[in-house]
């Protein structure tokens, strides 16, 4: 038997304690402002409604751009940015980040 036990069974502080009230009360877990990193490769083969949704699904997308950054991204860029979110080109790479998530470049 442990301490905790036996501080339970002896009327210690444990003894008043009420797991399925404590269980009960408390609350869900915070969902983190996005769920996953997605890696992708932006040549124009991919419909831009899937880097729409995975984006507005929570996803961060970082994609390696095989081509003219400006007509790749054209499909998507402007509603990802009406969603609320951001777009960062960084060394042949362009990062998509969903709504309440900031690309953060203090450290360029």
């Amino acid at each position: 038997m442990s301490d905790d036990d036996e501080a339970a069974g002896a009327g210690g502080p444990l003894s008043d304690l009420d797991l399925q009230a404590a269980e009960g009360e408390m609350d869900e877990p915070t969902p983190t402002a996005f769920d996953r990193v997605e890696l992708g490769v932006l040549d124009g083969t991919v419909d831009p409604e899937e880097w729409i949704a995975a984006v507005n699904d929570g996803a961060v997308l970082v994609l390696d751009v095989e081509g003219d950054l400006n007509e790749l991204a054209a499909g998507f860029a402007r509603d990802v940015r009406e969603l609320g979110g951001e777009l960062m080109h960084f060394r042949g790479f362009l990062v998509v980040a969903p709504p309440d998530v900031d690309i953060d470049t203090d450290r360029l």
